[in-house]
This record gives structure tokens, C-alpha cells and sequence, in this order.
């Protein structure tokens, strides 16, 4: 949705208009407006907060992606803190080959605006429903590159809670592009043993404990183990038609690793997806355990098998 603009003036005596609302500032410190370094072009991408546009450095012409926020959309104090955090945690990750990079955040009275690196591959999401399931080296080296994006949130305090394939962008449309995470509208800072217990995610991705409201950043390599069984497999591991029926299948439902294609799958596959959709969240593995799993580091682990798409 494009930012909203204020009516056409009437010819209205100045005595008979309301007064206006005082611009609320969001972000601590005054910034530089958007339209004086950046011009915005075409719309990228719709979320539920912001807008997505392709910007364009006014001194430079390098060309960013812009997250518009309009204010309106921003209904309480908490709204406006995640929005700082937002930022805050991006400017802290900006280091990470694997985090797209915040180019900086602008605010004025309708809108704040976070200009960030330009990701042109599209959404993991989207090559997904494309090829159906990867092979096994392909579906490695994405996962690399995600589980890599997880540990570096986590060595960093952070935890994303919202990591799903929509939320991984490739750098370029190429075969063998680099995936970006985004979207940390749900990150939080943490420390070692706190529990968070608000319910957030997506209902494919969730962990059960965080259904149970008593969660740490382990939640994080279980969203992460449901994109490798999607990966592999070309379904999620928990489906059905309805999302409360989804949740409790994530609750309560088996994982599923004998059906097709699954026979077809290294033993070693499936002893990294049953690590990381472990439902205990102490028995299960860090981030940093995964990137160290065999399947992941030893070459010949992962068959370079096509496997034909299955459907749910």
C-alpha cells in the first residue's frame, strides 16, 4: 500500500478546521528526510506493517529496497518500540554476510522508512514452489546459508521468531545466488536462560513451545528444521486445512519420515531434521550444532539424488 497522503485542501474558513494532530516522533533522534537522498520508485513487496519500494540514491543512483511504515498503522507504544528494536537489531546484524544490510532509517510525520540492500532473487518461498523438493546438495547449501543467518543472530543475543522462506531473499535470480535473512519486525534481544512467552510466528514454522508460551531461541532452529523438511521433502511437516488445525499438528502430530519421498532420503538428512524437530527444546540442536552436523560438513553425506515433487 502506498504511503497516504494528506486531502487535497479545501477552501475552508481557517476557524471552521480541526486542529491538526502533532506528528508523533517514533525514533529517538531527528533524521534527514527520505525525498532529499533517495528517490522511491515501484512497489516490491506488500507486509503487514509496511510497504516494500525500490529506492534509488540520489547522489549515487546504487539501488536499495525501502520498508515504509506508515505511522497509522502504528496503534500503541509497543507498536512504535518494535519499530525501534526493528531498526536497532538490523543496525546490529549489519556485519553478517548472511542479514541483508540496513542502509539507514528516515522518519517524517506519516511514515518511518528503513532503506536496506537490494535483494533481485526473489523469495526462497517462491524457488521453492518452483522446483519442488531440492536435492540434497542444493537443499544443504541453503540451509548453510539459513542455519548460518540463525547463529549469527543468536551469537549476537537475538532472537528472530519469525523465520520462514518468505523471509529469506536471494541476492540475484542466479542458480547459485546468495539467500539474505529479513524482516526482524519480530526480533527480540535475549539473554542466556530468559523465557519469552507472547505467542508470534507463523503457523507452519512455530515451535511447540512457544504454543506453550514458555520459549527461548531454540524456537528459532525448529523453524528453521520445518525449512529443511520442506526442502527435502516439498510439503511441510505439520499440515492440515485450517491453522488451528495446523497448530495442533504441530502440538501433537508425528513427524513423518518414512512416506514418500523420504525412503529416498540419506539416513544422515533425516538424522539432522529429526535433530532439529526435536520437540524437546534442551534435547534439541543450537544452531551452531547443525552448521557442525555431518550432513552438512562432510561432502559425501547428502546423495545428489532429484527427487520427483510430492504434494500434500
Amino acid at each position: 500500500m502506498a504511503i497516504d497522503q494528506d486531502p487535497p485542501s479545501q477552501s475552508t474558513p481557517k476557524h471552521h478546521q480541526k486542529p491538526t494532530k502533532p506528528a508523533i516522533a517514533i525514533l529517538p533522534h531527528p533524521t534527514p528526510r527520505l525525498e532529499d537522498h533517495f528517490f522511491l520508485g515501484k512497489k516490491l513487496g506488500q507486509g503487514q506493517f509496511g510497504t516494500a519500494y525500490l529506492c534509488a540514491d540520489k547522489a549515487t543512483q546504487e539501488l536499495y529496497a525501502c520498508k515504509s511504515i506508515p505511522k497509522e498503522k502504528l496503534l500503541c507504544r509497543e507498536d512504535y518500540e518494535e519499530v525501534c528494536r526493528e531498526i536497532q537489531i538490523m543496525h546490529h546484524l549489519s556485519e553478517h554476510p548472511e542479514v541483508v544490510r540496513i542502509e539507514g532509517a528516515y522518519e517524517d510525520s506519516t511514515s518511518v522508512h528503513i532503506v536496506m540492500e537490494l535483494c533481485r532473487g526473489g523469495e526462497l518461498f517462491d524457488r521453492i514452489i518452483k522446483k519442488g523438493p531440492f536435492s540434497e546438495p542444493e537443499a544443504v547449501r541453503q540451509i548453510k546459508m539459513i542455519v548460518g543467518a540463525v547463529e549469527a543472530c543468536h551469537s549476537d543475543g537475538i532472537m528472530h521468531r519469525d523465520l520462514k522462506p518468505e523471509n529469506f531473499l536471494f541476492v540475484t535470480p542466479d542458480d547459485d545466488a546468495e539467500l539474505k535473512l529479513i524482516d526482524f519486525g519480530l526480533s527480540v534481544f535475549f539473554e542466556p536462560g530468559r523465557v519469552f512467552s507472547d505467542v508470534v510466528g507463523s503457523p507452519y514454522y512455530v515451535a511447540p513451545e512457544v504454543l506453550l508460551k514458555h520459549y527461548g531461541p531454540e524456537a528459532d532452529v525448529w523453524s528453521a528444521g520445518v525449512i529443511l523438511y520442506i526442502l527435502l521433502s516439498g510439503v511441510p511437516p505439520f499440515y492440515a486445512a485450517t491453522a488451528s488445525k495446523i497448530l495442533r499438528e504441530v502440538s501433537q502430530g508425528n513427524l513423518d519420515l518414512e512416506s514418500d519421498p523420504w525412503a529416498s532420503i540419506s539416513d544422515s538428512a533425516k538424522d539432522l531434521v529429526k535433530k532439529m524437530l526435536e520437540r524437546d527444546p534442551r534435547k534439541r540442536l543450537s544452531a551452531q550444532e547443525v552448521l557442525c552436523h555431518p550432513w552438512i560438513v562432510d561432502d559425501g553425506a547428502a546423495p545428489n539424488t532429484s527427487l520427483v515433487p510430492s504434494h500434500p
